[in-house]
């Protein structure tokens, strides 16, 4: 459920508050300190590591789904930089002492799941999905972000770095709305369940994980608490709104 791309009109979450606190003011060394935020981290890496490895394996079979050769080499570009990503994070993940596979495995069914049930039909929902579904799940990890301690969180934005998705996405699909109005309507349709969906798997995830519920909570990483959560999801749910309008479907 992850991508790397930000909506071009929708509002950036901030890196960090201004003047860190708490574990954000730490790095990596002095955080890890701490068993439960360790283990949240380790979550949080494996969950996206997972997503990445999804992403690339989903964008590489979208890739046959394209109508032209410059629509199916433009997919493949951006199939490799999801794999970077992947590496970047399962690299991170050895390099502190946990094995990837087993990082990953949690998340596995979820992620798998999630994609059972939002296989695109065609050419012009697989671009809905890449931008719209996996970006509610980009926007949550750079929430969490902003809350981790300084070498996580520039690892953790530089895997959301913009793949170059969400442009070509809009540029797709508006392209295709002028061509025949009545597309609007039913990727609108598509774009809604994609939203309930995402929620619903992000939601499960974070129920089942322990750390990563602590953490948003505020038992582990600074500025959460149950309030926070809802607000947090609230931003989501707007960014959400400005993609769909700059998709030129109506939320």
């Amino acid at each position: 459920m992850t991508s790397s791309d930000k909506p071009d009109n929708a509002t950036d979450t901030p890196d960090t508050p201004a003047g860190h606190t708490g574990v954000a003011a730490l790095d990596w060394a002095a955080a890890s300190a701490d068993p439960q935020y360790r283990a949240a981290v380790v979550d949080l890496l494996g969950a996206l590591a997972y997503g990445e490895l999804a992403a690339f394996e989903r964008l590489a079979e979208d890739a046959k789904l394209a109508p032209t050769l410059a629509d199916k080499a433009e997919l493949a570009k951006m199939a490799s930089a999801e794999f970077h990503h992947f590496e970047r994070l399962r690299d991170r993940l050895a390099e502190i002492g946990e094995e990837p596979t087993l990082a990953m495995e949690p998340f596995v069914a979820a992620y798998d799941g999630f994609h059972k049930q939002t296989a695109p039909s065609d050419w012009l929902e697989g671009l809905v999905k890449a931008y719209v579904g996996d970006s509610i799940a980009s926007d949550f990890y750079r929430e969490v972000a902003a809350r981790l301690d300084s070498d996580t969180r520039a690892l953790v934005l530089a895997v959301l770095d913009d793949t170059g998705h969400g442009g070509f996405a809009v540029e797709k699909v508006r392209a295709a709305i002028d061509a025949d109005p009545r597309v609007g309507g039913r990727l609108a349709l598509w774009a809604r369940r994609l939203m309930g969906e995402a929620l619903s798997q992000s939601q499960r995830v974070v129920a089942d994980r322990d750390a990563l519920s602590t953490m948003l909570v505020g038992g582990v990483a600074d500025g959460f608490d149950l309030a926070e959560v809802g607000r947090m999801f609230s931003r989501i749910t707007e960014a959400h709104t400005k993609r769909m309008a700059a998709l030129g479907l109506a939320a």
